[in-house]
């Protein structure tokens, strides 16, 4: 997925917020994959971090491509008690392409 779109979001956590969307090809539709913004003070000042303290947050939905990737359709299947344990191990985390040696390695 290579074309981006990048957009100002509402988060309960941080402020401002923006959410990062990926053109998937295959969907023919734009998939949310990530999400950034500013800790909100009340969410740091509990754990002792001043108000006038700015940490950042950002994370990539990498459920989202894996859920596409496998076909699932509730992420239910992914985590949680009814996750199926065997599809986990025989499934790679990642495959590394080298497009020069035309090689793929599986990670698990």
């Amino acid at each position: 997925m290579k074309d981006l779109k990048f957009k100002p979001a509402y988060n309960p956590y941080t402020e401002p917020s923006m959410e990062i969307f990926a053109f998937h090809p295959l969907l023919n539709r734009w998939v949310e994959i990530g999400n950034s913004g500013i800790f909100r003070p009340e969410m740091l000042i509990p754990m002792g971090i001043p108000a006038d303290v700015n940490i950042i947050a950002w994370g990539l939905s990498l459920e989202r491509p894996t859920m596409i990737q496998y076909g699932y359709s509730n992420i239910r299947d992914l985590f949680g008690y009814k996750v199926n344990l065997k599809s986990i191990r025989e499934n790679p985390v990642c495959c590394l392409v080298d497009k020069t040696q035309k090689t793929v390695t599986k990670l698990l």
